[in-house]
């Protein structure tokens, strides 16, 4: 089934590039809205357990969901690891997404 979720620190392009590469092998096509604040994330879930790999998978790139409660210190460190996915994301595309 078709789901869509709101997520927090996706900035830009490479940050798009960032999130469909590393989701690509377990769900398939994913699209990011760079146009919806927070941005919007949709993709294929099959089931409970897909979708909590795929919360899992996108905490771990710095992108927490905005239905998640966290604390000013994981805020800010899901902040800062954001960063790093978006640089390796404009990287991998040769900053056009910028």
């Amino acid at each position: 089934m078709q789901k869509s979720f709101r997520v927090q620190n996706v900035e830009c392009g490479g940050c798009a590039n960032t999130i469909k590469e590393a989701l690509r092998e377990e769900f398939g096509e994913v699209d990011v809205d760079l146009m919806q604040e927070p941005r919007v994330i949709a993709l294929e879930i099959k089931d409970e357990e897909a979708e909590a790999s795929f919360r899992k998978k996108i905490r771990s790139l710095g992108y927490p969901m905005e239905d998640e409660e966290l604390g000013a210190f994981t805020k800010g460190g899901l902040k800062a690891k954001s960063f790093i996915s978006c640089a390796i994301g404009k990287m991998s595309d040769g900053g056009e997404n910028s």
